[in-house]
Parts: structure tokens; sequence; C-alpha cells
């Protein structure tokens, strides 16, 4: 069974009670996840108004987004694949610019040298192999910085994910992969892709292998403090598996209710991680104000999402010819001659 602090009411289970659970680490992980629900819920309906091209949805998952981002320095790098916009949220990546790549106007939306997380990765798994080799340079550096990586059950089918892995075990590097097992590599239910439970494979690797209720975002958090430490302390790097749910489509253009029965999506409503935890603070007697203040300031923060999309705008074609290499190069400069002399005759 996964690892579980709180359960689906609220209430600590044993284990929570035994170690006890920080009140004020709680409020602040819910904050976090109502405002990464809030810009989910707004740039789905921006794309469906035509303002985003495209969207993925991380509905659902933000208990193992911000549970384990928190558990991090903000000199660790982190790694994503395409949906972790909780993760850039609580790195102070703007709306804008986790926007900005799928309303099209720019490749990518932030600067990984200043927010410290690389730019989202498209092709399945890829970004595994980036974070091992980023990691492979860390310990070079003999850097005390851990480097993390997310992924979902369906990339973990993936020949560069597996690469990866036995790389990093092979290398002993200070990289921790957090598997998001939302239970659907899109339309392929996890049961089909695997016999065996994504964490059991850590030992063959030669991973430390941990299992996590990823709705409970305490938990999450939790398990990625203890496997952070011991990466950074030199141990084997770390697998974490948390089993969550993916609420929505696989994007904005894929229909779940092709795939999945009504109950099955009802069943994990019923685990929803920002309700539970919101249980869990009314329980421990945290004063309404919270739950208010939070609303306006969710509001408020709705509110920028919109604005901040509708004023994206980006670079004119010509840009593609400056930065499709890094130094000048002669063909470019040629193709953007002409480009921009026949750009002047449509004009004139």
């Amino acid at each position: 069974m996964p690892l579980q602090l709180i359960d689906e009411d609220g209430v600590p289970t044993s284990l929570g009670d035994s170690i006890g659970i920080d009140v004020g680490l709680a409020r602040s992980l819910h904050a976090d996840m109502v405002l990464a629900r809030r810009l989910d819920h707004e740039a789905l309906a921006l794309q469906r108004q035509g303002e985003l091209h495209l969207w993925l949805m991380s509905w659902g998952q933000e208990a193992a987004q911000v549970g384990s981002v928190r558990a991090l320095r903000d000199s660790d790098t982190i790694f994503p694949s395409y949906r972790e916009h909780a993760v850039a949220l609580c790195r102070r990546i703007s709306p804008a610019d986790i926007m900005r790549q799928w309303r099209g106007v720019a490749h990518s939306g932030w600067d990984p040298a200043e927010s410290k997380v690389h730019i989202n990765s498209l092709v399945l798994g890829t970004q595994t192999l980036h974070a091992t080799g980023y990691a492979a340079g860390v310990r070079l550096d003999r850097s005390d910085e851990v480097v993390m990586t997310y992924f979902g059950d369906g990339s973990a089918s993936q020949g560069d994910v597996n690469e990866a892995l036995n790389w990093a075990a092979a290398g002993n590097l200070p990289v921790v992969f957090f598997c998001q097992n939302n239970q659907w590599a899109i339309s392929t239910p996890t049961s089909k892709q695997m016999r065996t439970s994504l964490h059991v494979r850590a030992a063959g690797f030669g991973l430390a292998g941990y299992h996590v209720d990823g709705n409970d975002a305490l938990a999450v958090h939790a398990v990625a403090q203890d496997a952070v430490a011991r990466v950074r302390a030199g141990g084997p790097p770390a697998l974490i598996e948390a089993q969550t749910y993916r609420m929505a489509g696989h994007s904005s253009s894929d229909d779940p209710k092709r795939y999945r029965t009504d109950a099955e999506l009802s069943a994990w409503q019923a685990k929803d991680s920002v309700l539970r935890l919101e249980r869990f603070l009314r329980r421990a007697g945290v004063e309404d104000s919270h739950f208010t203040d939070l609303k306006e300031k969710e509001e408020a923060f709705a509110a920028t999402v919109r604005e901040e999309c509708k004023a994206l705008t980006g670079d004119g074609l010509d840009a593609v010819f400056d930065q499709s290499y890094a130094e000048p190069h002669p063909v470019m400069e040629a193709e953007k001659s002409q480009y921009l002399a026949r750009r002047e005759q449509a004009v004139a």
C-alpha cells in the first residue's frame, strides 16, 4: 500500500498521528494547490475560447507536484515533462510564461537559468535522460545539488526512461525520478502497460524505491524530503511512484469519456487532493479567514491568468532565422533576406 498520512476524509492515519503533522506546512501546500488548479481550469477555458492552441491538464495531480517540489531547495534543478504547471508556479514562474508555449508565440516560456526549471519536454521521457546527464555534471562539480525529474506511468514504458534509470544508478548520480502514476497513458490503463508496480522496478536498477499516495500532499512531501535528503547525502538515486489520477483528458484534444467510466472518475473524485487537505485543515481548527482570503486570492489570480494570456504576443517569423543556430549562419542569413524581401513585396 502507498504511504499515506491523511485519509480521504482529511483524518490523520496512524502513521500521520505518530510522526505529527505540521499544520503550517499543510496550509502552505493547500494554497499552492488551489492556485495551481485554478490556473489549470482557466487555461482550459482559454483554450476552448481559442486563446491557447493546446493545453495539458494537471487537474488531480496537484498534491504530487506541490508536495514534491516543496521538498527541494530553490538551488535544485528540475526537469519536467509537459504538465507540471503546479511545479512551475511554486518556482515563481508566471502564468504568462507557463502559457506562452501553448499560445504558440514562443518555443518556451521561461529562462531555465533563472527558475532552475528546464523547459517542457514534449518528447516522451526524454527529460529523464536530460536530468541524468545534468546530474552527472553536478557530480563532477562536487556540488550538493539534487536533480528531480517528473514523468508519467506511460513514459516508464519508454526506452529512454529505463536507460536514464540505469545510468543514474550505475553512476550513483544525485537525481530523484518522480513518477506521477495517473493511471492512464492517454487511453491505455496502467493495468495493460505493466505487470509490476513502478516502484518495485527501483531495486532492479539499484535505486531507492518509494510508493506514496499521490493525492496526499503531506505524504508526498514527507517521502520526497526523505528521498532528496538521502540523495543529497550521497545515497543512491531514488524513484518515487506517486499514485494519483488525471481528472481531465490527456490534453484539451482528448475525450476521456471514450475510454474510462463515470464510476472510475467518481471513485477518484472522492479522493480529491485539494478537498482532502481542506478537510484536514478545518478539522485542525484553521480559521475560516484562511479559506476566505484564499478564495479572494484565487479570484484575483484567475483574472491575472486571463489578462496575461490575452496580452501574449510573439516575435515575427523572421526571428526563426536568428534562433535556429547559436552563431550566425550563412544559409539562415540568406533565407532571412529572401523572406524579408518577399514580405516587403507582399506588403507593396
